[in-house]
């Protein structure tokens, strides 16, 4: 399977917060920003508040799991920062699938965003 391009410099973060558009559920929040390539890039963080290190890179393996299975359905050409709340440390992994797939449900495949009614 392919890796999944990342966003990795602070200042390319720094830019998705401030230029980007953000939506959120109780477990995460996705700053999304289009990007001048034609693929997709994600960043994930994980703050000391949600626990201690095995804590976040227990929260952060699960999510690259789950947006690597999605890779797929992906949109093409957007810059995608995931960051986990402070309840991701007690979430199993069927909930954090399912708080992804509703915010990608809910920022990119809703029917407002697609021009239905």
């Amino acid at each position: 399977m392919k890796p999944i391009p990342t966003i990795k410099k602070n200042k390319e973060f720094r830019i998705i917060y401030q230029r980007g558009k953000s939506v959120a559920n109780r477990n995460l929040v996705l700053y999304y920003r289009k990007n001048q390539l034609t693929y997709s890039r994600i960043g994930i963080t994980v703050s000391k508040k949600v626990g201690k290190s095995v804590v976040r890179n227990k929260v952060k393996r699960r999510l690259k799991e789950i947006l690597r299975d999605k890779g797929d359905q992906l949109p093409m050409g957007y810059d995608l920062v995931w960051i986990a709340r402070i309840s991701c440390s007690d979430a199993d992994y069927h909930t954090l699938q399912k708080a992804v797939a509703h915010l990608m449900n809910k920022t990119f495949f809703s029917k407002r965003r697609s021009g239905q009614k």
